[in-house]
């Protein structure tokens, strides 16, 4: 059951990082055509604006593939010092604690996705509708925590520690 968790956490972790991947070829097109037209005395209009909204999608869609890669920041500096259980704790309390981190996110930004939809908030200049990309954050947060619940429960049952804390020995 387990393995079938972890590979639709895969899955959709995959699906939410190729989204991530492409707002972030739109963050680098729309950039390269605003910086030639204004070369030429011609900016793109909303630039700013579809900057702004991929850079969400960019941020939130990799941060499911950040967690499952070991990505994110980390500080080992008495890492070496402890058994490995105490590690395995330290994991699991770890994606636990992010895990109700993004969780938080998640139900704060369905909130906001909502009030936002009824106030029809949109972006300044081409009137982006905000209530879109806060629902894509819910997504990928949701995403994310599912991703960090799933390696919470595979190190409870003594899976494998993350690739960083297994070259320590």
């Amino acid at each position: 059951m387990l393995r079938i968790l972890d590979t639709i956490a895969a899955r959709v972790t995959a699906l939410v990082a190729v989204l991530g991947t492409l707002g972030l070829v739109a963050e680098v097109v729309v950039i390269l055509i605003d910086v030639i037209g204004r070369f030429f005395g011609s900016p793109l209009r909303g630039a700013q604006d579809i900057t702004q909204m991929s850079m969400l999608v960019l941020v939130f869609g990799g941060m499911a593939l950040c967690d499952r890669i070991g990505g994110h920041v980390s500080v080992d500096v008495f890492e070496r010092k402890f058994s490995v259980g105490l590690r395995r704790a330290t994991d699991i309390a770890a994606a636990l604690l992010g895990a109700a981190i993004f969780a938080g996110i998640g139900w704060n930004m369905w909130k906001s996705a909502a009030m936002s939809a009824m106030l029809n908030q949109k972006t300044n200049i081409i009137n982006l509708p905000f209530a879109w990309f806060k629902y894509f954050i819910v997504l990928a947060c949701v995403i994310t925590v599912f991703g960090m619940i799933v390696r919470a429960v595979s190190l409870i049952l003594g899976g494998a520690l993350a690739a960083h804390e297994e070259r320590v020995e």
